[in-house]
């Protein structure tokens, strides 16, 4: 990710690749490490064995936050006033599966210029916070 003056997320300036020098990686899972498969483990697992990898990360590698229990509502709100594109919200027990599957959602900014990006791709068949 690049972040924009407001610490913002900009995807718009990492898809343009002129600020490659500023570009952050934010981890999310880790599937595997040292010759073991994560997949079967649960996220909350997988999470501690990442934020284990990341202890002497070098600078712009980061963990991304997982955030726990009953605050989704509250989260995405936060998330679109701060103009951000969506959330993405995991089960915490449940292993990994490639692909969209039930334990797993993603809910876009309607007042995002991606999910504008999605409509067009998609047409109508794009409802709102899908």
């Amino acid at each position: 990710m690049v972040l924009g003056v407001d610490g913002i997320s900009d995807f718009d300036a990492l898809q343009s690749g002129k600020h490659n020098d500023e570009v952050q990686l934010h981890a999310f899972d880790l599937l595997a490490g040292e010759d073991d498969d994560y997949r079967k483990l649960p996220l909350f697992l997988r999470k501690q064995n990442l934020a284990r990898l990341l202890v002497r990360r070098p600078e712009g590698i980061h963990a991304a936050p997982f955030e726990q229990g009953e605050i989704g509502p509250d989260l995405f709100r936060a998330a679109c006033k701060m103009g951000l594109e969506g959330l993405v919200s995991k089960h915490r027990e449940r292993a990994y599966r490639g692909g969209r599957c039930d334990h797993w959602l993603k809910i876009k900014n309607p007042a995002h210029p991606g999910y504008s990006r999605v409509q067009d791709a998609h047409g109508a068949r794009v409802e709102k916070n899908t």
